[in-house]
């Protein structure tokens, strides 16, 4: 290969990359050891969730803490296990940590909710209609009198009320005709 050029963009959401993830997990394990793996996975997690995917999972398995080999799964959210979303939109990667008791192996999965699913309904709103215009003009002008009304002194207050009265009729006597 002659000449090659690398090209390096920086991740927008480093978070929702499960390459990063795990990564991140199998640096702090060897660095801290098996004894941390409970909070290493709780915490990245939540960091997952909280950076905008559907759903998560973590998988650490290997000698952890004790001398048997377990595995501790720890999920969140919504995540597809199977069908065609499951095989083609989840992001997954796997990878492993060398500790002095043995090999521990990391796996993660990430379903990020730009995922298109078939599953998924949304609700259109409709067009408002022009009935709900004459109520809303009707509120306004009640506010507008209502308004006024505040400030007057208590004297003015039984006019007021009739003036109201007197501008409804017309308007009722003005509709029906």
């Amino acid at each position: 290969m002659e000449n090659p050029q690398i090209e390096i963009g920086e991740v927008p959401n480093p978070m929702l990359d499960v390459n990063f993830v795990c990564d991140r997990i199998i640096s702090t394990l060897e660095r801290f050891g098996s004894k941390r793996f409970k909070s290493t996975g709780y915490k990245t997690l939540q960091e997952i969730i909280n950076a905008g995917a559907l759903g998560a999972e973590i998988i650490i398995s290997g000698k952890v803490p004790s001398a048997r080999a377990r595995s501790w799964r720890f999920s969140a959210g919504y995540l597809k296990k199977s069908g065609d979303v499951s095989e083609n939109y989840v992001n997954r990667t796997c990878g492993t940590a060398q500790l002095k008791p043995g090999i521990i192996g990391v796996k993660v999965s990430i379903m990020l909710d730009t995922i298109p699913m078939p599953d998924k309904m949304s609700i259109r709103q409709e067009a408002k209609t022009d009935q709900k215009e004459p109520i809303t003009q009707e509120k306004t002008e009640q506010k507008e009198i209502e308004a006024p009304k505040e400030n007057l002194e208590k004297s003015e207050e039984p006019t007021l009320k009739k003036e109201e009265k007197a501008k409804k009729k017309e308007e009722k006597n003005g509709n029906n005709k």
